[in-house]
């Protein structure tokens, strides 16, 4: 792979081990991150890029904090905006960068603001806070919105409730900013249904559920009011072996040409590999391994599809391994990298 490449890991910083984003140099070849620097943000739960690759964001107690990505790998902070809830938990951009969505965990709302040219992160547009209630006491007895994502289509907003179990369908496009709930997709009671993501070609999206330990695999065609969504598949996050009462779904990526994709399980401290037929979209189980770590909160995938690295959150660690797609093999490839608390990760490249 040519080319320069970085990755930004958020951490948890309230308890001064961190400062909150910590920013390394990728060495593709070897599957490895080098450590350069720290940049403070107030408890970086998650982070992602813009898909021109120029400006990170990141959740923070303030709300969204924007960064400029600099050729070098550099990061410079560009702006900060509120989203007058309780902090997020997982941020998503349209393909054109144009809105940023917020989903927040705590008060069961999705957030959507506009982005301006420069990147940076610019007003409230719209907001939506669900209500209902679920079937467990101790998790799913309020909404709790984990994951949102506007629809390749880009006339739908998605939007994942582990709360109440469903998946709500919100109409949305640039004439009116408004959220406009159209449908929901309906997961089965005490599932959770915590993450999702779509295929590039947009004819498939694969939906983890966090207490049931499935991934389903739905199509998915446009509409005029209503998309047409149909599942084609349910598949266990952990494979064959027999789930415990702690496993938790907990990431979920594909590979960078989507022939494969990743599962990270919580409890279980395992990530599962599948091979994906991008024609079909189906999923089949390739193998499931331990990643020497506890909790991986999230998975980054290496711009080759040769390695991955497991983001692991209560041992404040990343492991790194190669993956052996024809054995079903993930190989360990050197010492874990100590990082507090980390949350999530994304690698950008920042020059050809």
């Amino acid at each position: 792979m040519t080319g320069k490449y970085m990755a930004y890991v958020g951490s948890y910083s309230y308890n001064g081990q961190a400062k909150g984003i910590t920013v390394y140099d990728v060495d593709v070849e070897k599957g490895r991150f080098i450590p350069r620097c720290e940049v403070e943000v107030d408890n970086s739960s998650y982070v992602i890029a813009s898909n021109n690759g120029r400006t990170l964001y990141s959740i923070a107690d303030e709300g969204v904090v924007s960064f400029r990505i600099h050729e070098n790998g550099s990061i410079t902070r560009l702006n900060s905006a509120n989203i007058k809830g309780m902090r997020g938990c997982h941020l998503s951009t349209d393909k054109d960068d144009r809105y940023i969505f917020v989903s927040g965990y705590h008060d069961g709302k999705c957030t959507v603001l506009r982005l301006n040219d420069d990147g940076s992160v610019g007003e409230i547009v719209t907001s939506v806070f669900h209500k209902g209630l679920g079937s467990v006491a101790e998790r799913n007895f309020r909404p709790h919105v984990s994951c949102s994502r506007r629809t390749p289509d880009g006339k739908f907003i998605m939007v994942a409730d582990l709360g109440i179990d469903q998946v709500k369908i919100y109409h949305f496009d640039e004439k009116d900013e408004e959220l406009l709930l159209v449908d929901a997709i309906r997961s089965e009671l005490e599932s959770a249904p915590r993450f999702f993501r779509f295929s590039k070609d947009g004819k498939f999206f694969y939906l983890v559920h966090e207490l049931k330990n499935v991934i389903d695999v739905f199509t998915y065609e446009t509409g005029d009011h209503q998309p047409k969504i149909e599942k084609i598949q349910t598949i266990k996050t952990t494979g064959p072996k027999p789930l415990t009462q702690l496993t938790a779904a907990s990431a979920l990526r594909f590979s960078n040409d989507e022939t494969h994709m990743f599962c990270g399980n919580a409890g279980d401290n395992t990530v599962t590999v599948y091979d994906r037929d991008p024609q079909t979209g189906l999923l089949t189980y390739l193998c499931c391994l331990p990643i020497s770590g506890s909790y991986p909160k999230d998975i980054c995938v290496f711009p080759d599809d040769k390695h991955i690295a497991s983001i692991n959150h209560e041992t404040g660690s990343i492991t790194f391994f190669t993956v052996d797609y024809e054995k079903g093999l993930l190989i360990m490839n050197g010492k874990e990298l100590k990082v507090n608390e980390p949350n999530s990760c994304v690698i950008v490249k920042v020059s050809k």
